[in-house]
């Protein structure tokens, strides 16, 4: 019996070209995570100037037949801020993190989606609570200015306190 670790055969250049891209795309996408960069600055590897120069080398992320395969596009732009000092510094703050969550998030939450053809148009859809100690199954849905009945929506009532904690 032979102790000795299996080698693994060499991988060609076209191998070792898929697994780099693969490997990069993943690392860039991950960009998009407000709290992953918070993460990065907390251990002080947005300061290393070496990790910095990968930042900028990875800028290629942005020419178009690479980020056609970008699937967050927050990357491409969080990999912009990086390539500045300040926002590197900052983001190591709880509140940057928090900021550039919520606005990520509203970004998220108020884009629209229209195809070519009108018919296809394909609306945010709102999901409200009108109290939120009340049962699940009262959750109103509002679909471009419809409720789940089809009705136009009427203004919310105003509600009795008297039972809130």
């Amino acid at each position: 019996m032979d102790n000795t670790p299996a080698v693994p055969p060499p991988m060609d250049a076209r191998a070792k070209n898929r697994a780099r891209f693969e490997l990069e795309l993943e690392f860039v996408q991950a960009l998009a995570n407000p709290f992953y960069l918070h993460s990065l600055a907390q251990q002080n590897i947005l300061s290393q100037p070496t990790f910095i120069n990968f930042l900028a080398y990875l800028q290629y992320w942005k020419e178009k037949e690479y980020a056609r395969f970008i699937l967050y596009p927050h990357a491409l732009h969080h990999l912009d801020l990086l390539q500045h000092a300040s926002f590197r510094q900052g983001i190591g703050q709880d509140d940057w993190r928090e900021y550039l969550n919520d606005k990520q998030f509203n970004h998220w939450r108020t884009w629209y989606i229209f195809l070519s053809r009108p018919q296809y148009h394909i609306p945010i859809v709102d999901v409200s609570f009108s109290n939120r100690r009340e049962d699940p199954s009262r959750i109103k849905i509002h679909i471009a200015g419809q409720t789940e009945s089809g009705t136009q929506n009427e203004p919310p009532a105003e509600e009795d306190q008297t039972n809130t904690i």
